[in-house]
């Protein structure tokens, strides 16, 4: 039994059991990093001692039959935007002083510690995870597992790449505009975002309702255990929705067969590459003919490029602001642009790009009424050459320009989840994304895990 290759329900289940411990899982996994990761530098911090102690503690409440939690004795990593007490939470940048005291858990390393998760690191994340991709002038370049030579996306790559790799059955990541479900697709992993609010979130992100935080497994099932417990209360977050009345994990397995699909390759707008729209109606037709009723439909609106790009680099100056007197020198260059566009834009025009998600989730909100679900490809290309913002000799300049996919619905603040549902030729890894009505996590939870093994017969 290699600890590295079991999700985090089956580590559960082998504790319980005796046939294996805590302390072993984690060091599996720790040895796993020392091995795996200088190839694809998804951590930027490693806690070897911390890791083990928590192990052993543990290890000591299976032995006594009083576990803490859902997942505990789990190992689990951590994007370096959260903040976790005791470790420094530098965001990919150089501004940080990392000297500083770290005395406060976010929510969701909270959440985690309170269930008793082990702690292995954080991952990478480009600097202040403002785009798509995975590098840092403080912590370089993240790599896929599937192919070192390409991108593991971003800006949850490390997360993406150290749970694809096996460093770690589990992680956590945030998602401004595809941030978790991008780097899933590339890397061949489940990535989920939440409905908006349903994971409370402190600080409170200058990206507003845009930014969501969420689970990155390599099954549904860990996706929901996590759900249930990261989607627990928090008094800091006052965007919170409250309590679920049934858990994520108990809804998974629902009967979904008859419910309306819609099915959109290109939401009216987006180019696909013709392999990544080939393996993704295939796994469309599975699930067709396996009893999820699917229909061809777009949403029905134009591509929100413009909105979205203000929001973002709206929200990417405000949240500079507060960096050291100097940091525009320091910064990544191309982020520092996005922070120079930022301080340009009025508060009208501001209010305006609101107005236009507004509209979009107008707009997404009468297709649910007709159609339970959306579903799309996760990404319309598969992961290119690492080191770029965008794919290189395609003459695009931003990546929201080639995830077209993912930053809607953020907009619109709807759960989507990421699913793997092949692979190229190449090896690269496709995604399937699945996208619900606001507040029907429990439902894309359900349809994921339908497909999930509907795509693995």
């Amino acid at each position: 039994m290699n600890p590295t290759e079991l999700t985090a329900t089956e580590l559960v289940t082998a504790y319980t059991a005796g046939a294996l411990s805590p302390v072993e899982a984690t060091q599996a996994v720790l040895d796993a990093i020392d091995e795996r990761d200088p190839e694809i530098n998804s951590f930027c911090l490693v806690d070897s001692e911390r890791a083990l102690k928590q192990a052993k503690q543990a290890e000591e409440r299976y032995r006594r039959g009083h576990v803490k939690g859902l997942l505990d004795g789990v190992p689990i990593s951590i994007k370096d935007i959260f903040l976790t007490k005791g470790w420094p939470t530098l965001r990919g940048s150089q501004c940080i002083d990392p000297a500083q005291e770290w005395t406060i858990d976010s929510p969701i390393t909270a959440r985690l510690r309170e269930d008793g998760m082990v702690f292995v690191g954080k991952t990478t994340t480009p600097e202040i995870a403002w785009k798509a991709t995975t590098d840092s002038p403080l912590t370089g370049i993240t790599r896929n597992p599937a192919d070192p030579s390409k991108t593991a996306g971003g800006s949850s790559g490390g997360s993406a790449a150290a749970v694809a790799a096996g460093l770690g059955p589990c992680s956590v990541g945030t998602d401004g505009g595809g941030s978790i479900r991008i780097p899933a697709s590339f890397c061949g992993i489940v990535g989920f975002k939440p409905t908006h609010g349903r994971i409370p979130m402190f600080p409170a992100s200058p990206f507003g309702p845009l930014a969501h935080g969420g689970p990155m497994t390599r099954t549904v099932e860990d996706t929901a255990l996590l759900m249930d417990i990261l989607s627990l209360p928090d008094p800091r977050d006052p965007t919170y929705l409250g309590p679920t009345f049934t858990t994520y994990r108990g809804q998974m397995n629902r009967d979904v067969r008859g419910l309306g699909v819609a099915y959109s390759k290109n939401l009216g707008y987006v180019t696909v590459d013709p392999e990544v729209a080939a393996i993704v109606d295939a796994a469309v037709r599975q699930l067709d003919e396996a009893g999820l009723p699917v229909t061809e439909a777009d949403p029905g609106f134009s591509d929100p490029l413009e909105a979205f790009e203000l929001l973002w680099a709206a929200g990417a100056a405000a949240l500079l602001a507060g960096f050291p007197e100097g940091s525009r020198e320091k910064v990544d260059p191309e982020l520092g642009k996005v922070w120079d566009a930022g301080n340009s834009y009025s508060a009208v025009e501001y209010l305006e790009a609101r107005g236009v998600a507004a509209q979009l989730g107008i707009i997404m909100g009468n297709f649910h009424n007709i159609h339970n679900l959306l579903i799309t490809p996760t990404m319309p290309i598969t992961a290119f050459e690492a080191g770029h913002d965008v794919p290189p000799d395609s003459g695009l300049k931003s990546w929201p320009q080639w995830t077209q996919f993912s930053y809607p619905f953020n907009m619109t603040q709807q759960p989507a989840i990421s699913i793997p549902v092949g692979t190229t030729k190449a090896g690269l890894p496709v995604g399937l994304q699945i996208i619900g009505p606001r507040h029907s996590d429990d439902l894309v939870l359900a349809v994921a895990r339908y497909a999930e093994h509907v795509l693995s017969v």
